[in-house]
């Protein structure tokens, strides 16, 4: 029968670390029942579980967002099962990240370098929640919007909470109307991105290597039509317009109401600086 005073000693280490019964008993024997030593033994011990579960796959995850002061930062978090990322840990990780990638405007350096907490550095605290919950998790990306002469809107798709979720847009408009004028619109384009993901705004900010990508695909497929070469030329030419119309913002036909296009709706009103939007997973 197993000493008491040892049971007590792996009970306490368990709820400090969260790590399982047989790990605890082996570190409180291997530490001499000392308590802090065993929190280093099993860190050390949970770095190298960590290390091995970095290799695996993490395409599930959430996405959050962060608004204050007309200024919005929004984060991907990947873990590898979508049971993890519901997961009560995740989430409050989750949310921290968040507030802190908030304050470090979006650079991924800054924020794994920040604590969290108050006890220790994020890129330290994430092997320990790695160890803790058995899955590869990552802070894939983010981004930070200022407010400087212009207005920022964000849309959560299928909201897990307000600010969280598995699709996550951020536009931001500039325009001579006051921002409680533009809230129905502002949140109206974010809902359009979306459901439409555009790649670009316009044309002009489209990337020209998609296009030719695009172009040298459509003309592949009409080489062995039979068609005259003048024919398949119109042919690509238009498929070709109508790719770029259906992936460029401005372009798009205009999710509430299919006879107009975005550029319909907006006017000289309203100019979209940018956007982004990210999506759980996308191009893992």
């Amino acid at each position: 029968m197993e000493n008491p005073e040892i049971l007590k000693k792996v009970k306490e280490l368990r709820e400090i670390t969260g790590v399982g019964f047989k790990d605890c008993k082996l570190a409180i024997d291997e530490c001499n029942g000392d308590i802090d030593l065993s929190i280093d033994y099993l860190r050390k011990k949970g770095i190298s579980k960590a290390n091995k579960k970095m290799e695996r796959v993490a395409a599930e995850g959430m996405v959050a967002i962060k608004e204050k002061d007309n200024k919005i930062c929004i984060v991907e978090v990947n873990c590898e099962t979508d049971f993890v990322a519901k997961n009560s840990e995740f989430i409050k990780f989750l949310n921290e990240i968040s507030s802190i990638a908030f304050k470090n405007k979006g650079n991924l350096n800054s924020i794994e370098n920040d604590n969290i907490f108050g006890e220790k550095k994020v890129k330290d605290y994430l092997v320990d929640l790695i160890a803790k919950i058995g899955e590869k998790i990552t802070i894939r990306r983010a981004m930070f919007f200022e407010n400087k002469d212009s207005f920022n809107f964000f849309y959560i798709h299928n909201p897990i909470t307000q600010y969280t979720g598995k699709i996550g847009v951020v536009a931001n408009i500039k325009s001579d109307l006051k921002k409680d004028e533009l809230v129905e619109i502002g949140k109206k384009i974010s809902m359009h991105i979306a459901a439409m993901n555009p790649l670009s705004i316009n044309i002009d900010d489209f990337d020209k290597k998609i296009i030719e990508n695009e172009d040298k695909i459509i003309k592949e497929e009409l080489k062995n039509s039979g068609k005259d070469a003048k024919i398949t030329e119109k042919i690509a030419k238009g498929k070709l317009n109508k790719f770029i119309n259906d992936n460029t913002l401005l372009n798009q036909i205009w999710i509430m109401d299919s006879k107009q296009k975005v550029k319909d709706v907006i006017k000289d009103k309203i100019t979209i600086n940018k956007f982004i939007r990210f999506k759980v997973g996308e191009g893992l």
